[in-house]
């Protein structure tokens, strides 16, 4: 930037807040003494005016021609032409009965540049500031601007940052501003420290908040780096959580930030008050609303007496009872809980009292700062509608769904008066993110061997909303390309549609003998019955190639060799109640998986898949979860071919190889498949210890299974249904670069025939 002062003759560097800028008046005691012993102006001159008009001058004075020579209204008349920011230096004097003005004039700025700016973009200063070419430079504007720059930067973690406005004189009374910066060196977190916590320990709490302390693994973040701001958002999450687990008196009493003398790091202290734990006492419903009964609304509360307290619980209570509300009919209510704290008994008892709230209708909807994102995309998501009864409860839904989008970095929604006082506004402003995804992968997985993956993801596709994906796996026993396309709002209804492409092969010649190789399709659509029940149904037409059979391999698996088409009709139902669905630590889900082969193609079969998970934490980040599975396929008229059955092991139950256990060839040791099966894993996941931001957690578990034929067993086939297990312990990473999952797991009910598996790892990357 500093090449664009390169000047041909000696320029004279003055300090912005120097000489320049400073403002004087040339009116003495003596002077106002004879000002006053005169008469009456009889004329008022202006000199120096050079771009001001000196009628505007005049204009700003108190004092004017037939006024009599009055010091304090020459004194105002100073004062007014100061206000108006455009003169340097102003004096007032007298000559004869001539009250002559003389003004130096604010220079014009003609550039304006930075210097030593290397962490924020020139721009982006630029943006902030509020002088530009071509305006009157004054002091006071300089001074906010050096203010605003240091504001950034310390908000960027350089609290070190100094910044030193410079002007170059031009011709014609106009100057070049520059800004010199010397940013200094990043202030990061040395350390985070807590006083008075005895529930949470410091290690856990420092997870709880968005402040990281430093270290060189946090190379992809700045939430080492110290910002005023965020310790503010770090008390509201501290406060947040405790009353999320019970501690209904909890208190941030101090938040300090000390700077080190050298500047370079921090060292934050948060004192606390954790106050006793709660449980809920009684919890009641009371409607006030007429041929409103509170025997309607008891479905809403899913808390009992004991439970320990919860204020996250209570807001989706309130929402739970706002929604119910409104399907029986009634469009404008308030919901407000009326709580009791009980401090003898640590108890809080909470009624939820409904009334008749105020009749507002939503009048319009505005959205601003979406470049990309259509506004009907948006738009869809809103639980209100223009003309709709105004919900607070529906907005707050609203801005998660919003948000659940995963376009968006920021969104903010306000309710702002419409044009009558029974009608709202809602703005929503939102700032778009990159919603376009490569990923590169390579690893290792016990299921496929060594593997490779690219993969190119588009979730916004040219602002629809809509989602494009094209995958490509290439490894040792599988490999996989898959283009797929998803519309979530087809026919501009709440209804998910799309389509899949895809073609693999895989490598059983280690389990089954044999390889197969699949093209096909398949049509698929969905949608939500309510919040958490949700129904899909979906068609798959597949061509299956099975080759390279073993010239040992089972008579079974010889008698498929060649091709077969698949023509199936699929459908699912589920019900999910879990509070997350990546990382779930509370609620159930189920699930019922139905499959029917043979309206066209040359298979012919009926498949039912059941699954169950339930999730309970009984501690902070202790999570014990029960998942279920069991199904069966039978054939219609013919055989279930063995691409169709299920291969138990490896992931279902760990101990034993994919494919490991279930209906085995006893003369070549050939998986065959079972016809049935059923699986089950109690595992309880645990913290290790480490930072949570690293994303390692630990696992125990217990996995059982089996599975079995339809069919009456031969005399070459080995299909024991007894049940199998296995005890071990895991650790899963989820790292920046893909998950990562280690398991150590030993079979303790087993067959001689089935295979073990005592290390099972699976491994992927994305860079």
């Amino acid at each position: 930037m500093a090449g664009i002062f390169r000047l041909s003759k000696i320029v004279i560097m003055i300090a912005a807040l120097g000489p320049l800028s400073s403002l004087t008046i040339h009116a003495s005691a003596a002077d106002a003494v004879e000002i006053a012993q005169a008469g009456t102006i009889q004329a008022v001159e202006v000199r120096g005016a050079q771009r001001v008009d000196p009628g505007t001058v005049l204009s700003y004075l108190v004092i004017q021609e037939g006024d009599p020579f009055d010091p304090r209204q020459i004194d105002k008349s100073l004062k007014s032409l100061f206000a108006t920011g455009l003169f340097a230096d102003i004096s007032l004097r007298r000559e004869g009965s001539t009250l002559v003005v003389n003004v130096v004039e604010n220079p014009i700025i003609n550039r304006i540049a930075f210097e030593g700016n290397h962490e924020l973009d020139g721009e982006l200063l630029e943006t902030e500031i509020s002088l530009r070419p071509r305006v009157i430079y004054t002091r006071t504007k300089v001074q906010d601007d050096v203010k605003r720059i240091l504001t950034l930067y310390r908000q960027s973690g350089l609290f070190a940052a100094a910044v030193e406005p410079k002007i170059i004189q031009l011709e014609q009374n106009r100057i070049d501003l520059v800004f010199e910066i010397n940013e200094g060196a990043e202030t990061e977190i040395g350390n985070i420290r807590f006083i008075g916590n005895k529930q949470f320990s410091d290690g856990r709490l420092r997870e709880v908040i968005q402040t990281r302390e430093t270290a060189w693994w946090r190379f992809f973040t700045t939430d080492d780096v110290y910002d005023p701001d965020r310790m503010n958002l770090d008390r509201e999450l501290l406060r947040r959580f405790y009353l999320t687990n019970g501690y209904a008196d909890f208190k941030v009493n101090s938040a300090i930030a000390e700077l080190t003398p050298d500047k370079k790091a921090f060292f934050m202290t948060f004192a606390v008050d954790e106050g006793e734990r709660y449980q809920f006492g009684a919890v009641e419903v009371e409607a006030r609303l007429k041929d409103l009964k509170e025997t309607e609304l008891t479905t809403a509360i899913e808390v009992e007496t004991g439970d320990w307290y919860s204020a996250e619980e209570i807001e989706k209570t309130v929402d739970r009872l706002t929604e119910l509300v409104g399907t029986l009919g009634f469009a404008f209510v308030e919901i407000r809980p009326r709580v009791n704290r009980d401090s003898d008994t640590k108890t809080i008892n909470v009624k939820y009292v409904v009334n008749e709230g105020p009749r507002v209708f939503v009048e319009r909807i505005d959205i601003s700062g979406n470049i990309r994102t259509l506004d009907k995309v948006i738009r869809r998501e809103f639980r209100l509608v223009e003309g709709d009864a105004f919900n607070a409860s529906k907005l707050r839904r609203s801005k998660k769904r919003i948000q659940n989008l995963g376009f968006f970095e920021k969104i903010n929604i306000d309710q702002v008066p419409g044009s009558a006082p029974d009608k709202t506004v809602i703005t929503t402003t939102v700032e778009e993110k990159s919603t376009g995804q490569i990923a590169i992968g390579a690893g290792f997985s016990s299921s496929v061997g060594i593997l490779g993956n690219i993969g190119l993801t588009e979730t916004n596709f040219l602002g629809k909303g809509q989602k494009v994906a094209l995958n490509l796996q290439i490894a040792a026993e599988a490999s996989e390309i898959d283009f797929s396309f998803t519309e979530p709002y087809f026919l501009g209804r709440e209804l998910s549609a799309g389509f899949d492409i895809f073609r693999t092969t895989r490598d059983l010649q280690d389990t089954s003998s044999f390889d197969i190789e699949q093209l096909g399709f398949k049509l698929r659509s969905g949608y939500r019955i309510t919040e958490d029940l949700s129904e899909s149904w979906r068609y798959t037409f597949r061509k299956s190639e099975i080759s390279d059979i073993a010239s040992d391999a089972s008579t079974l698996i010889k008698a498929e060799e060649g091709s077969s088409t698949l023509s199936e009709i699929g459908h699912t139902i589920a019900y999910d109640r879990r509070d997350s669905r990546l990382k779930p630590t509370k609620g159930y889900v189920l699930k019922l998986d139905t499959d029917l082969a043979g309206l066209g193609g040359s298979l012919s079969h009926a498949r039912n898949t059941g699954s169950a998970a339930t999730y309970y934490s009984f501690a902070d980040q202790w999570v014990l979860s029960l998942r279920g599975k069991a199904g069966y396929i039978v054939g219609l008229g013919e055989d279930v071919v063995l691409s169709e059955r299920y291969f138990l092991g490896g992931d279902d139950v760990r101990g034993f190889e994919t494919s490991g256990l279930g209906p085995r060839d006893i003369a070549t040791d050939d998986s065959l498949g079972g016809e049935w099966m059923y699986s089950s894993s109690l595992e309880l996941m645990f913290p290790t210890g480490l930072p949570e931001e690293l994303g390692v957690g630990g696992r125990v578990f217990t996995d059982i299974g089996t599975s079995g034929s339809l069919s009456p067993v031969n005399s070459t086939t080995r299909d024991e249904t007894s049940l199998r297990m296995a005890m071990g312990a895991g650790l899963t990473w989820a790292s920046p670069f893909g998950p990562l999952g280690f398991d150590l797991a030993f079979p303790i009910l087993k067959e001689d025939f089935d295979k073990e598996e005592f290390v099972r790892i699976n491994f992927g990357t994305q860079f």
